[in-house]
């Protein structure tokens, strides 16, 4: 999956969807890539809570290490059991929901590639399956989980969001680790269940898919 997703509905659409129980004042940014802030969903003491905290736990290398280079970024969690990951996804303590309205691919030519968005029908509001916690090289930081993608997406990225129904959100915030390999390897949503608009945007352009400059005659599949 690519780097970067949008959300275009409102703070208080937001806390209403996800039964925040206390709201800070927090702006929803229009998009997020690695690197920058994010919303996310936690629940500490029996409270929801919505935080504003940046996008990729940090990642270093050997090399990067040995070279004096500063900690990466990573936000995409695929391998369950790769170090950086296998003690953080069996404690639902830093278990958290990413909302998202978009996600994106890119489409086109290396040089040319524009932004395609992706999203749910009937269902505005998206949770992704997260995990957040504190480090000592940026500070608060979530990723996100990924799955194998379903056909519709598959042309533009074998991987995609591990996308939660509402029915689901208790389940993954306090389940056990066979409850999040469960959620990671079950079958895809449906591609019927999915909208793709595509854009002439360029894929660093920033533009959010409320504002996308859709391409004519393919603007929704």
């Amino acid at each position: 999956m690519s780097r970067l997703f949008a959300v275009t509905k409102g703070l208080d659409e937001i806390v209403a969807h996800f039964a925040i129980d206390m709201t800070p004042p927090i702006e929803v940014p229009s998009e997020t890539v690695e690197g920058t802030q994010g919303l996310i969903v936690l629940e500490k003491d029996g409270l929801r809570l919505l935080k504003s905290i940046s996008w990729g736990f940090p990642r270093q290398t050997r090399d990067m290490r040995r070279e004096g280079e500063p900690p990466g970024r990573i936000g995409l969690v695929a391998d369950l059991t790769n170090p950086l990951w296998d003690r953080i996804v069996v404690d639902a303590k830093y278990r958290c929901l990413i909302p998202l309205t978009h996600f994106a691919n890119p489409d086109g030519v290396k040089g040319e590639k524009t932004r395609s968005w992706f999203s749910l029908n009937g269902q505005p509001l998206m949770a992704w399956a997260g995990f957040c916690r504190n480090t000592p090289d940026f500070g608060p930081v979530f990723a996100g989980m990924t799955m194998t993608a379903n056909e519709k997406i598959r042309p533009f990225n074998d991987r995609m969001p591990v996308l939660l129904r509402p029915e689901e959100y208790d389940r993954w915030l306090h389940g056990s680790i066979e409850d999040v390999i469960a959620f990671q390897f079950r079958e895809p949503p449906s591609s019927d269940d999915f909208e793709i608009l595509h854009t002439r945007d360029r894929w660093q352009s920033g533009v959010s898919p409320s504002k996308a400059s859709p391409r004519r005659n393919n603007m929704l599949i």
